[in-house]
């Protein structure tokens, strides 16, 4: 990783209200969502293969840059995030990164791949390349092939999640990389959030509580449905992806499956195609991550990060006093 980019993402970070980043929601994220969270001080960020068809992606970056333009408080940001979905069946991707590389969107993450042709796309004009993982060895792969930075999706995560606990997975990571890293997997409050950076992340990658606001494009049902559920209602499986992941098991029940009986699938089963196919997966059944017992209510984009400012302050105070 150069420095320049190291220093560039480490002065993106501190001029944020809070080291947080909204993580990519398929089907939830949306413009909306992501001006929302970038004028409230964190970094929003969309899946590529949100907006369709691939013609739309174009307008949606316009849109957001638009939003992001004129600050709205001093602590807003112009900063966004763009996820490509780097997986074999994703034929727009290379629409997708023509797209990226002319709007110079500023941070990319990528997922289900890592590709040095992808990393050196996102190089050529000076952006930010993270990528996910869900252990130490694809981490290693991922920053031999030229990511700048990792985000390590670990147990508890919404949607697709690995299995390690995240404490673990980042003291692993610690040991071979002291760049960029972000970390997710329940982190649902201000004091979550404060742990993950105590723990040695830089910024944590937030999903779940972002459902249940008025910004993000998920139905109702889907919002009150995370606000009334806890940890012990995340489902983790195979069976609708073929990759391991998260989801509430009210919407499983709902759509006449038995959670306890879900066969497991195998990954070459996945098939993003154009958005379309993963998106009837995610339509009907919703992910979640296990943070979801400290979501209280539906709310918008603005109050969640004044909630997250408050309880990260109040978490700061107390670590301060515990070790004087």
């Amino acid at each position: 990783m150069e420095s320049s980019t190291r220093n560039r993402f480490f002065e993106i970070r501190d001029s944020l209200r809070l080291p947080m980043l909204g993580s990519p929601l398929f089907i939830v994220s949306n413009p909306r969502l992501v001006i929302a969270q970038g004028q409230g001080g964190i970094v929003g960020a969309f899946p590529a293969l949100n907006a369709r068809p691939a013609s739309q992606l174009d307008e949606w970056l316009f849109e957001i840059e638009e939003g992001l333009a004129t600050p709205l408080q001093q602590y807003s940001t112009p900063y966004f995030a763009l996820n490509q979905i780097v997986h074999r069946s994703n034929n727009r991707l290379e629409a997708d990164l023509e797209v990226m590389v002319q709007h110079k969107v500023p941070i990319v993450i990528t997922s289900l791949g890592a590709r040095e042709d992808v990393f050196d796309a996102v190089h050529s004009y000076g952006g930010i390349a993270l990528h996910d993982v869900i252990d130490a060895n694809f981490a290693r792969k991922a920053l031999e092939k030229g990511a700048d930075g990792l985000i390590l999706v670990s147990a508890g995560a919404g949607g697709h999640a690995g299995s390690l606990n995240p404490f673990a997975l980042l003291s692993e990571v610690r040991r071979f990389f002291d760049g960029p890293v972000l970390l997710s997997g329940s982190i649902a409050t201000g004091f979550s959030l404060l742990g993950a950076i105590a723990a040695g992340a830089d910024m944590a990658y937030v999903g779940s509580p972002f459902i249940a606001t008025h910004e993000a494009n998920a139905d109702d049902r889907y919002k009150e449905m995370i606000v009334s559920s806890s940890a012990s209602d995340i489902v983790y499986t195979s069976f609708f992806t073929g990759v391991k992941g998260n989801y509430l098991k009210g919407s499983i029940e709902s759509n006449g499956l038995d959670p306890k009986q879900l066969a497991e699938r195998d990954a070459n089963s996945m098939n993003f195609g154009d958005g379309s196919g993963e998106a009837k997966a995610w339509k009907d059944i919703w992910g979640a991550g296990q943070g979801v017992g400290s979501i209280d209510n539906v709310t918008n984009v603005a109050n969640l990060i004044s909630k997250f400012e408050v309880e990260f302050r109040s978490a700061k105070d107390r670590l301060i006093d515990l070790i004087k």
